[in-house]
């Protein structure tokens, strides 16, 4: 008996259509991978609806609290690693069609925010899915734009530039270790030039320079330099950036060596 997968739900996702009632319960979110790229100042889950089973208000919000800063795209993706909705896949009793279960676990996967090809095909080689099974579900997913490895490589770069101060070597590094292919790195991270890079080493290290009022100036050169490098920035930039802090605080850095931190 020749087995027949139907395609037309990736099809009706991809259009951007809105589900209509009794369509099909928990896939609704996975689906919407769009809204996930997008929102680069939202949480790593799907929109909150409170509820009893989440923990949270009716409102959407955690009870017993406010204020609480949502985590960017960035953010949340680096943090739980997938952990969560990767256990959530563990738990949920898997159809015996491999081809349905690879379909399933990735559309789980997807829910809590976007994911590159690699980590899928990462997730399912450990589920134990078949290779051709995997192949034919991740080429399908690629086709109608729920794995979008561009996308998530210029949303990953806004996120963390904006939301953590990463400069382009750093961001780079990150995106390698998620299986982008170098072509999408380096358009992803060109997004950046050297002048907005440079604004935002001078704002990182505006905000970090009151911390160090005490120390000796070799030493905060060396705890803020050593902070740009952390993030990614050229020896070079970094001490340039410093040194310019520095004097417009009455510094004398005339004597101060060039020297590596």
């Amino acid at each position: 008996m020749t087995r027949r997968t139907d395609w037309a739900e990736y099809e009706f996702a991809a259009s951007g259509a809105p589900r209509g009632r009794g369509t099909g319960g928990g896939d609704d979110s996975a689906v919407d991978g769009d809204a996930a790229y997008g929102d680069t100042t939202g949480g790593d889950g799907p929109r909150d609806g409170g509820g009893a089973g989440t923990g949270g208000s009716r409102d959407g919000g955690p009870r017993g609290g406010r204020g609480r800063r949502r985590r960017t795209f960035g953010e949340a993706a680096a943090e739980d690693g997938g952990d969560s909705s990767s256990s959530r896949a563990e738990r949920e009793e898997p159809p015996a069609d491999p081809v349905e279960r690879a379909r399933a676990i990735c559309l789980r996967l997807l829910t809590g925010t976007p994911r590159t090809r690699k980590q899928l095909a990462d997730a399912l080689r450990k589920r134990e899915i078949p290779d051709e099974a995997a192949e034919e579900v991740l080429s399908r997913f690629e086709e109608v734009g729920l794995i979008d490895d561009s996308a998530f490589a210029d949303a990953w770069v806004e996120s963390r530039h904006h939301g953590r101060g990463l400069a382009r070597r750093a961001l780079a590094r990150e995106l390698r270790t998620k299986g982008v292919d170098p072509t999408l790195i380096d358009a992803a991270v060109s997004q950046l030039d050297s002048e907005q890079e440079e604004a935002t080493a001078r704002e990182l290290v505006a905000r970090k320079l009151r911390a160090t009022r005490g120390l000796d100036r070799d030493k905060r050169l060396r705890r803020l330099a050593g902070m740009l490098a952390r993030k990614g920035y050229p020896e070079g930039l970094a001490l340039r950036v410093v040194r310019q802090a520095l004097e417009e605080e009455g510094e004398d850095t005339e004597f101060l060596g060039d020297e590596a931190f």
